[in-house]
């Protein structure tokens, strides 16, 4: 797969090694949910039909941040890196990421047609149904496929689709996250949710309480789920360890935190972390936080924390590893 980065006016510099036509996925694709994935996966499927290259348009930063839309929008469900490697396992040939500011925004319906897609040497455009471009949202998914036709383009409109007969879309997504109902963001992803950090220096408690604990600092914007307690997967340089994962601000200790931390407790494992990249996968919410009487309570309880989340890591493990589920 190949990056290429774009702004408006195009650079005629990006444009001249590519002469390949293109079947393009357009949208901003914040989560690349399942949604997303079924828009990508058509662009894919009528490049292969009709002898094209498939590709992805994607926006940065995030279109409703730079238009002053709300402060969430500051913050992130799958960071570029982590969406390049979602659009790379969808079989995606060429991604283009478009620089997203107020020249761009204000560009009308026409010349995004005009020029930009048809200078990249875009035949096929696939979009979602509630796509909308150019200066204030003016063009929608049936403008694209008017204009399009026009300059020879053709588009396809893709529905959404729907789960507990809610559309699935990066809001829902969010909204699970702020529920911590880890699984039913994985079924709105396809997967568990991410987030990368690296461990840092915390006050050490937890080393002295018997539970050593990696304290992570989060290398982007992320949101993250509702404060509490999960088991997780700590991802380290590709291997697994099952996790207890404390999400919040250690209400029991007198001077607490004036942020929510993330800290989390490898079980079965021993050794020196610090500085370390990790990756860390919600798998399901345990409790909430709690504030306990004495520090002996709150040792008990992490011990059961720490049972539970063996308990349906294990669990988990065991489904992955079964005949059936490698069937399904």
């Amino acid at each position: 797969m190949e990056l290429i980065s774009i702004g408006f006016p195009l650079s005629d510099s990006k444009l001249a090694s590519k002469d390949e036509q293109l079947s393009i996925a357009i949208g901003h694709f914040d989560g690349v949910h399942k949604g997303h994935q079924n828009v990508i996966k058509r662009a894919v499927d009528a490049a292969r039909q009709q002898g094209l290259k498939s590709a992805v348009m994607t926006f940065h930063p995030h279109p409703k941040a730079v238009l002053g839309q709300g402060e969430q929008y500051f913050s992130c469900l799958t960071p570029l890196e982590s969406k390049l490697a979602q659009f790379e396992a969808l079989g995606v040939d060429y991604v283009f990421v478009m620089k997203f500011d107020h020249s761009f925004a204000s560009i009308s319906p026409e010349r995004f047609v005009s020029e930009v897609l048809v200078p990249l040497g875009v035949r096929h455009t696939v979009v979602g149904f509630d796509f909308r471009y150019g200066s204030r949202g003016a063009g929608d998914a049936q403008m694209l496929g008017t204009l399009g036709s026009e300059q020879g383009l053709t588009t396809e409109v893709v529905e959404p689709l729907l789960l507990q007969g809610q559309k699935i879309s990066s809001t829902y997504v969010r909204e699970a996250l702020d529920q911590g109902n880890m699984a039913l963001v994985e079924d709105l992803l396809g997967r568990s949710y991410e987030v990368e950090g690296v461990v840092v220096h915390g006050h050490a408690r937890g080393r002295l309480i018997g539970f050593p604990t990696a304290n992570v600092g989060l290398t982007q914007p992320y949101i993250t789920p509702r404060l509490g307690v999960y088991a997780a997967q700590v991802v380290i340089g590709g291997q697994v360890y099952p996790a207890v994962l404390n999400h919040g601000m250690k209400p029991t200790f007198k001077d607490g935190e004036k942020a929510p931390v993330l800290e989390a407790h490898l079980i079965g494992f021993s050794g020196d972390l610090y500085d370390q990249s990790i990756r860390i996968r919600f798998i399901s919410f345990i409790r909430p936080e709690h504030k306990f009487a004495s520090v002996d309570e709150l040792i008990a309880q992490i011990g059961r924390d720490r049972d539970e989340a063996a308990a349906q890591l294990e669990e988990l493990q065991s489904k992955e590893a079964s005949p059936v589920s490698r069937n399904l």
